[in-house]
């Protein structure tokens, strides 16, 4: 009806005339229904043909990843996430970086692009000297409980005035190359990664490559000349930075790249990182994964290098996301009010997961590896379920409930559909698909809609989106199930139907959970 007034002509003229070429088109005969019906004023009615439906679930029963296309034209993409801080355990604000970038770095893998997944660990800083002076005053000091070891220095580095001092000079050392102050910085951060990758395996997070803040230190310099020939930096107050352009006056605060006593800040990294990813990895595309706090950080980094660099067609992306919240809706944190650590947030999901697991069903095998991958999965799938831009309230009792849209239910309904789908198969395999009720046809509709989902999360890089979407198809399936039997189906063809559906189900499942959301599927729960 919009183009309509522009043309002149009568809304219902204008569909007619829509639906008579649509209707001549190749690609429309092979996808919809026809005729193609003009209702009301003006619209247009069209609907997925079942040949076309039962083509669709016939492929994703049987291709590889549900048939899913590439992406046409293959990108290499940067996906900037998690980054821990060296001698710190990790702890909760770390969960929806890690979570949520590995499930777009999947996402972007699955579409065919070259992804190079990079941890941006904190390993470099003035915090290094106080952390460097005390391992050096205790060499006999255990630095395998790093929260206690860093908590010991800082103590130190606030209340003596000398070792805050020695400190200091320590980091000059860092900074020139001192062997010795080296190899003790190498041995913390060896310690620290033994810490991330348990958390990471736990997680199922493989492929994350580190590129520290200290990697970048021999680009810093050279950045730092490019913004300054560039005329995008000045001096202010001593210090060199960076105004935004849009900015006249100079009234708001700017982007500090130089410190007015010559040292480097994080600003001044992450430009160094954006060279990097730039020219020499070459990469068209750079997501960094980071709360939403770091927005106005990220905004004049990116504008500081679009003005300095010559970036060609990289784009660079802040995927934001909220806090993670207590039930009351106030800051996570312990009873003593400290950070909860990823580690024992992570071991009291298994273990209320093996404590309800073992209520339902005391008798069963296996339930402590059960636990873990249900467990886990609650926690990622709690976080993914949400809009990322949000705050969310951490609940262990709703995240492990078995109804509702959660990783139990999920789990159950994967475990439920697969059994269905094995025994079909086992009785009668897979065969052609006729839609005959509308049931079938319904779940056949919702099934086509996997590509379009996944291309979807490639652009806007909202996990959310996805889990809706096979949360919805749990649910339809249901319904299907309920309706049309499958083993007991009246004839051999519609059982070998009715399989395909289950088989198309099922791995329609498995890809969003497995393969994209990065969550352990089970056989029975």
């Amino acid at each position: 009806m919009a183009i309509a007034k522009p043309l002149k002509k009568n809304p219902r003229e204008v569909a007619t005339e829509l639906v008579e070429r649509l209707e001549a088109d190749a690609t429309v005969q092979n996808t919809l229904a026809t005729p193609l019906e003009v209702a009301g004023p003006g619209f247009v009615n069209m609907r997925l043909s079942d040949d076309y439906l039962s083509t669709t679930v016939e492929a994703m029963a049987t291709e590889e990843n549900c048939g899913l296309p590439k992406a046409s034209q293959k990108q290499t993409i940067v996906v900037d996430y998690s980054s821990p801080n060296i001698a710190k355990e990790m702890h909760v604000g770390h969960l929806r970086s890690t979570i949520i970038g590995d499930a777009l770095a999947n996402c972007l893998e699955l579409r065919g692009h070259d992804v190079i997944r990079q941890n941006h660990v904190g390993d470099w800083g003035t915090q290094f000297g106080m952390l460097l002076e005390h391992l050096g005053d205790n060499t006999d000091a255990s630095i395998s409980d790093l929260v206690a070891f860093y908590k010991e220095a800082k103590q130190r580095f606030d209340s003596d005035g000398d070792f805050k001092e020695r400190a200091r000079e320590r980091v000059v050392s860092l900074q020139k190359g001192d062997a010795a102050t080296l190899d003790a910085w190498r041995k913390l951060c060896d310690v620290s990664r033994v810490e991330f990758d348990a958390i990471y395996d736990r997680l199922s997070v493989c492929g994350l490559e580190e590129k520290g803040e200290s990697f970048y230190n021999d680009r810093l310099s050279n950045v730092v000349e490019e913004l300054e020939s560039s005329g995008v930096a000045e001096v202010s107050d001593g210090a060199l930075v960076v105004f935004d352009e849009k900015d006249k006056k100079k009234e708001k605060v700017p982007l500090i790249i130089r410190k007015s006593d010559g040292g480097f800040l994080y600003a001044t990294t992450d430009l160094a990182a954006v060279d990097y990813r730039s020219k020499e990895l070459k990469a068209n595309r750079v997501l960094y994964v980071t709360d939403a706090g770091q927005s106005g950080h990220f905004k004049a980094v990116f504008q500081a290098a679009q003005r300095s660099q010559e970036l060609g067609d990289m784009s660079l992306e802040h995927v934001p996301f909220g806090l993670v919240q207590g039930e009351d809706g106030k800051k996570f944190a312990t009873r003593s009010g400290e950070t909860v650590r990823l580690k024992d947030l992570l071991d009291e999901a298994e273990s209320r997961c093996l404590t309800e697991l073992q209520e339902r069903d005391s008798d069963a095998e296996d339930l402590t590896e059960l636990a873990k991958v249900v467990g886990i999965g609650a926690v990622k799938y709690a976080d993914l379920s949400l809009n990322r831009e949000s705050n969310y309230k951490f609940s262990y009792e709703k995240m492990l409930s078995l109804s509702g849209n959660t990783a139990p239910y999920m789990l159950y309904g994967y475990a439920r559909i697969n059994g269905i789908r094995r025994k079909a198969q086992e009785e009668v395999g897979v065969g052609k698909v006729v839609l005959k009720e509308d049931a079938e046809r319904d779940l056949a509709r919702h099934l086509a809609l996997l590509s379009a989902t996944i291309v979807d999360l490639e652009r806007e890089l909202r996990p959310n989106a996805l889990c809706d979407y096979l949360f919805e198809l749990a649910q339809i399936f249901n319904r299907f199930y309920e309706s049309c039997p499958v083993l007991k189906a009246e004839s051999d063809d519609i059982r070998a139907s009715r399989a395909t559906l289950c088989a198309a189900t099922a791995a329609a499942l498995r890809l969003g959970l497995e393969e994209v959301l990065g969550i352990g599927l089970v056989d029975r729960l």
